[in-house]
């Protein structure tokens, strides 16, 4: 009986780790066999991000609370992005970060991967909140859907790298609360 129950076990986290696999979340390297995902997406469409410019009642709240190997990190006073979800906009993702899920990844990293990246006219669907002293944030007034969060955690102390910390998020009317880490 003990054996039985070791090997469900183990079959059960082979199961969980695999069903992980695919969403990195941290530093994904250039040479980690990183490839970018297919064409699928490529394409800018307006359309698309329609539905993202219509009030609703939903918001986010987050928080982040990365801690890399260095200590502990801030996004105080630093922009923090909110990116409807779109087939152009989650390849975009997958380019960048190395997941449509959840990432954190060193910003030298996303900027040497920025020229694979699709380009489009983003600029006027994003939407922007400032990261307070406590390392908070909120957008309100937003549609139902699927959004991208996005911010750049720094050291707190200032040595080593800056971390470009994401996570993908649906809401689907009042307020859905988050931790980016």
């Amino acid at each position: 009986m003990k054996r039985l129950t070791i090997i469900a076990a183990v079959g059960f986290i082979s199961l969980l780790v695999t069903a992980c696999a695919d969403v990195p979340l941290g530093p994904v390297s250039p040479t980690s066999g990183y490839e970018p995902p297919p064409a699928e997406g490529g394409v800018f469409e307006a359309r698309d991000f329609a539905w993202s410019q219509r009030g609703g009642g939903a918001s986010i709240v987050g928080a982040l609370a990365f801690h890399g190997s260095g200590g502990r990190y801030t996004c105080q006073g630093g922009d923090v992005i909110l990116t409807p979800e779109t087939p152009w906009s989650r390849r975009r993702m997958v380019v960048l970060y190395g997941s449509a899920n959840s990432a954190a990844v060193p910003v030298s990293i996303v900027r040497a991967r920025g020229p694979s990246a699709p380009s489009g006219d983003l600029a006027r669907y994003v939407r922007k909140a400032t990261c307070d002293a406590s390392n908070r944030f909120s957008f309100s007034g937003l549609p139902n859907g699927a959004w991208y969060v996005i911010t750049v955690a720094k050291p707190i102390d200032g040595q080593g790298e800056s971390v470009a910390v994401s996570r993908r998020v649906e809401t689907h009317g009042g307020p859905r609360a988050i931790t980016l880490n």
